[in-house]
């Protein structure tokens, strides 16, 4: 089963979180208004989150399937 990285100081403490810092963070960058430098800094920043959310979500479907012995079912929301 595959691990994501320990996580840094840095880091978020949650998927939620990261998520929302990626998300305010493509609103800056959006904008228009950020020096090239701090575009760069934004990109570097959101490619670590992007990667730390791909990672847990990894790790949540690694566990699902472990929990479903291998085989995946249907989604079925109640």
């Amino acid at each position: 089963m595959a691990r994501s990285p320990a996580p840094t100081a840095k880091d978020p403490a949650s998927y939620e979180q990261a998520l929302a810092e990626l998300d305010l963070l493509v609103q800056r960058m959006e904008s228009g208004q950020l020096p090239l430098d701090q575009l760069l800094d934004g990109y570097r920043r959101g490619a670590e989150l992007l990667a730390l959310c791909r990672g847990r979500l990894q790790a949540v479907d690694d566990q699902v399937k472990l929990l479903e012995d291998g085989q995946l079912k249907s989604w079925t929301s109640t």
